[in-house]
């Protein structure tokens, strides 16, 4: 199936497929690809790391037509981060295409963005308030995108997003393909995007079992006020490199600033960092110069971090797809992880349910000399 999608589509994209390395689709872009393809509406669900952004940028730059001057191609998302990290991608599919692209974010400087915009780009990627701010002053233009896509989609259709949303929505033709993806859909986000685009293919792509099963699931049982001291213990362990999340942005920066009081370096990442900050803590991040990220679970949407050794749970999980969400940062392409939850004695069976429905065994564990035993 690989093989026979590859040869319909323009030569750049063959070209670029080739020139990176990939042999077979992944399972989200078996399904997604062939009705996208088609012109079809969907909707799908598949984990983070599974290939959702290639599963709808190749549908979406097949059609770019070069006689058209215009916005081809939006892709909305929910986080500065996230925009950077899909424009890098569609920078990348784009070589050799003659055709051009801009990201359109929230905290970037709008006059250079309406720089941008002047040289017609095909295919722009921004966050819901900016690209509204553009299409509001008639600097970005709406009528000739063929194809409107929503990454991170639960994000998305959350209140704060939700008017700017079905703005952009309304703002496309009717005849816009509409692509919907996120790693979680729940029932109430499936509604809505159905209300929205109506016709429309939903496909879900389960967790990979196996994925779970490569990892350790265990916990640490403290007080509330201990949940710091044992994140520096476990930010002190050898080799330790990991992201650790907290449901509140102000207990995440007391986290922050309690690591480092004790002379660790640490990324905080949340909704309100700001451009400049973000992007120079995510280098260092990426490069290992900084051994933890801490991370609320919007401020980390989409992001793309390889070789983590653990995930931290500061505050535990909502639910399932929250857990599986969050244990997807590590253990990732056959590699092995650490889930680590700090849970006080009224989380513990919380916790356990998680781990019971998801078939998980959870193990009680504490730290000794630098050590998880």
């Amino acid at each position: 199936m690989t093989d026979t999608i590859i040869e319909r589509l323009p030569d750049f994209l063959r070209n670029n497929w080739k020139n990176s390395g990939f042999s077979q689709f992944t399972p989200i872009q078996e399904k997604m690809l062939p009705p996208a393809l088609e012109g079809y509406n969907i909707t799908a669900e598949a984990p983070t790391g599974s290939g959702k952004t290639l599963a709808y940028l190749l549908p979406a730059l097949k059609k770019l037509d070069n006689d058209i001057k215009q916005a081809q191609t939006v892709i909305v998302v929910s986080s500065r981060e996230l925009a950077m990290q899909v424009h890098q991608e569609v920078e990348h599919w784009l070589e050799g295409s003659g055709y051009s692209s801009a990201a359109l974010i929230g905290g970037a400087n709008i006059k250079r963005q309406q720089e941008k915009l002047k040289k017609k780009p095909a295919v722009i990627v921004g966050t819901p308030g900016r690209l509204l701010e553009h299409v509001s002053s008639k600097k970005l233009k709406m009528h000739e995108v063929s194809t409107l896509v929503l990454d991170e989609a639960d994000q998305l259709f959350a209140k704060e997003h939700i008017e700017e949303v079905e703005t952009l929505l309304t703002s496309v033709q009717r005849n816009c393909q509409k692509l919907i993806v996120s790693a979680t859909i729940p029932s109430r986000v499936e509604k809505q995007a159905f209300e929205k685009t109506k016709a429309m293919k939903m496909i879900r792509i389960e967790i990979d079992e196996a994925m779970l099963q490569n990892m350790e699931h265990v916990y640490l049982v403290g007080e509330r006020r201990d949940k710091a001291t044992l994140l520096k213990k476990l930010v002190d362990m050898e080799d330790f490199y990991g992201i650790a999340f907290c449901n509140d942005r102000r207990e995440l920066e007391k986290y922050g600033e309690g690591l480092e009081y004790k002379g660790k370096n640490v990324v905080i990442l949340q909704g309100e960092t700001n451009k400049q900050q973000r992007e120079t803590s995510m280098q260092r991040f990426r490069k290992k110069e900084i051994p933890v990220l801490l991370a609320t679970d919007v401020a980390s949407r989409g992001l793309d971090l390889q070789n983590l050794t653990h995930v931290i749970q500061l505050d535990l999980a909502n639910d399932v797809h929250q857990y599986i969400h969050r244990s997807g940062r590590t253990a990732r392409a056959g590699r092995t992880g650490t889930v680590v939850s700090i849970v006080t004695e009224g989380e513990l069976e919380r916790l356990l349910q998680i781990g019971s429905t998801l078939g998980l065994k959870m193990v009680k564990k504490r730290i000794s000399h630098g050590k998880l035993v």
